[in-house]
């Protein structure tokens, strides 16, 4: 696993959008998430969730706090997205729709989930830099074999390490800076998907598994 003055870079697919991952700062943790919403977000973002979604559909996240995420270009192309209007706060790119991260609607929570798409990181150097996932959730809704197999429970570890995190970026006060807010406020006003067109999503989602 990485040390902890590493800083893992982070770019968007076109170059447009790059920063890094200060794990000085804050550490994290590593998971994949199969859920529905991850599913649609991805088809969101790229006809079948080409470059986000494994095979099983699912979305390799790393969660840390904003404090340790530091943008130093293309801040003017992020963009905010709500499957629903009680949904996570899930950010991308415009200039090459590349997701982000997804954070949730009060600036003052210190966390911040990272899509691995916006991790300039070889999937082949992953569980070096970042850590093995330490959990696979929300396991229901894989179209294929998933490692561990179909059982849910949240393990043990992750849930300390998660509540670690969150006291921790408390404590620090390691909600900010924030590239998502600012004053309180999301740096751009989310897009809530009208019904229709996160049922079209859904149908999306359901031809993955096809």
């Amino acid at each position: 696993m990485t040390t902890p003055t590493e800083r893992v870079p982070l770019r968007c697919r076109c170059g447009e959008v790059r920063g890094c991952l200060r794990l000085a700062v804050a550490r994290g943790c590593r998971l994949v998430c199969y859920c529905d919403d991850c599913q649609a977000y991805a088809c969101f973002l790229a006809q079948r969730g080409e470059g986000i979604l494994d095979g099983a559909g699912g979305t390799d996240i790393f969660q840390t706090c904003p404090g340790a995420v530091q943008l130093e270009a293309g801040h003017g192309e992020l963009r905010c997205v709500r499957l629903t209007d009680k949904g996570l706060h899930r950010w991308y790119t415009a200039c090459c729709r590349t997701p982000v991260g997804n954070t949730l609607g009060a600036a003052s929570f210190p966390f911040v989930g990272l899509v691995h798409a916006f991790l300039d990181v070889p999937e082949a150097r992953r569980d070096e830099l970042l850590g093995a996932p330490l959990a696979r959730v929300q396991r229901r809704f894989a179209h294929g074999p998933v490692p561990g197999g179909a059982k849910e429970p949240l393990p043990l570890g992750y849930l300390a390490r998660f509540a670690r995190l969150v006291a921790r970026g408390y404590v620090r006060g390691l909600a900010r800076p924030s590239p998502f807010f600012v004053a309180g406020r999301p740096v751009r006003t989310p897009e809530v998907l009208p019904p229709g067109e996160r049922a079209a999503l859904g149908r999306a989602v359901a031809a993955l598994a096809s």
